[in-house]
């Protein structure tokens, strides 16, 4: 199977463990590295250092954190979204919904940090940057068009960072990320060449191993403000596996083996941070995403010529965020967040298996500080998914040659989702 440019999506995995998730930012992008930024938003996270978590935004912050420090947690996440509409099939409706079809998930991560001396850092770091998942079932009646979708992605980065002086750091990081997903698509009750429901349709599955980077920077204006660039690379992937159903060839046993190309995209951050005052400070974010990369799903496999399974004509994506800390005593600290994370679809290109719509974050955090060295931190996170129109068919010959099979879907996507954070850092 190839997917040239492709999707396939979701679920997430990182360090040494993997778990299922639902999408959190824009695509199938995961903005969860931490809990400590969870408690803002992710406000101004290339330019803030907490701990040893700070390299995973921007490796340039190495050079501001203190000795060796380790810092461990994870991320609940409890997605709700419903998707409600109907199908046409000549001329007769069909109820086409599904409830809760996004699993809940728990995302681990794990970071390490040392710096040498005033000017080198070095870091480690595990965690996730894509991944979702979708289940839809066999009695969803749109099943033609998909009704599920997965991708998995773990990461490593070894990270290294330099003070030039007392304005300026640099950091770069390489990336070791693999990757595994499918898709999948069934006959609903009733379709064109009677085949029972359930039948398997598409579904294709493959995984690969595969290298990117990132750069950033830090410079501190003076002591109370400072300003960071960060920048992740594209991760392209050429993902091994097999493919099989009726509508490669009419035949309900069809099976070959293949390759499909998946790309990661590539992301930057401008972030800032402002200490107003001796008790408070206020953050700033904005991401943007290359998701106009992703342009459509193609299969190549062994023994048939290669095919478009989807077109996507995804956008670009951005993200703004703002948030603010507050030192209570010097043993607890407030953090509060809001950010808008816009689509990375047009209305016209959402689909039923990624139900791409803007996405507003509100979140509180705490830090508590148990000792010198052990500092405890939580975060919680409730999102709200804009509600959103989707059409299939959206005119594409690949959805056109589904929509022959069982009808056109139109119906509306809702839901929110609810993010639960803790972690624990160690300064050794």
């Amino acid at each position: 199977m190839k997917t040239n440019k492709s999707l396939l999506s979701l679920a997430v995995a990182c360090g040494l463990m993997s778990a299922s998730t639902t999408v959190n930012a824009a695509g199938f992008q995961l903005a969860e590295y931490s809990a400590t930024g969870l408690g803002r938003a992710y406000a101004g996270e290339a330019a803030i250092a907490d701990n040893a978590s700070s390299q995973w935004r921007n490796p340039a912050l190495l050079t501001y954190l203190e000795g060796t420090q380790v810092s461990v947690g994870a991320i609940y996440v409890d997605p709700n979204i419903d998707v409600d509409g109907n199908v046409n099939y000549r001329g007769s409706n069909t109820s086409a919904s599904s409830s809760d079809f996004a699993n809940s998930a728990v995302i681990p991560n794990f970071y390490l940090s040392h710096r040498y001396n005033e000017q080198f850092a070095v870091g480690l770091a595990l965690g996730t940057n894509y991944g979702m998942e979708t289940e839809l079932g066999t009695d969803f009646a749109a099943s033609h068009f998909g009704n599920e979708a997965m991708i998995k992605s773990m990461e490593a980065n070894l990270n290294a960072a330099y003070k030039l002086n007392d304005q300026f750091s640099f950091g770069a990081g390489l990336r070791l990320v693999h990757g595994e997903g499918h898709f999948g698509a069934t006959a609903p009750e009733t379709n064109l060449f009677r085949l029972p429901k359930g039948t398997t349709l598409k579904y294709m599955e493959g995984d690969d191993l595969s290298w990117g980077w990132q750069v950033g920077s830090v410079w501190q204006i003076n002591q109370n403000n400072r300003i960071g660039f960060t920048y992740k690379s594209a991760v392209a992937f050429t993902l091994e596996g097999h493919a099989e159903g009726a509508a490669f060839t009419g035949n309900v046993n069809f099976r070959d083996s293949g390759s499909m190309d998946l790309d990661l995209p590539a992301t930057a951050e401008l972030a800032t941070y402002h200490q107003l005052t001796d008790k408070f400070a206020l953050h700033t974010s904005i991401n943007w995403t290359d998701w106009s990369s992703f342009e459509q799903l193609k299969a190549d496999l062994d023994s048939i010529p290669s095919s478009v399974i989807k077109d996507e004509n995804w956008k670009d994506n951005y993200r703004f965020a703002v948030g603010a800390t507050y030192q209570v005593d010097p043993k607890l600290t407030l953090r509060t967040g809001i950010a808008y994370d816009m689509a990375a679809v047009s209305d016209k290109n959402r689909t039923i298996t990624i139900p791409e719509t803007d996405r507003t974050w509100l979140s509180l955090g705490a830090s508590y500080e148990a000792t010198k060295q052990l500092t405890l931190d939580a975060g919680f996170t409730y999102i709200i998914a804009k509600d959103a129109s989707i059409k299939e068919s959206r005119g594409y010959e690949s959805d056109d040659k589904a929509q022959a099979i069982a009808g056109q879907f139109k119906g509306e996507v809702s839901g929110s989702i609810w993010l639960i954070g803790v972690q624990a850092n160690y300064k050794f």
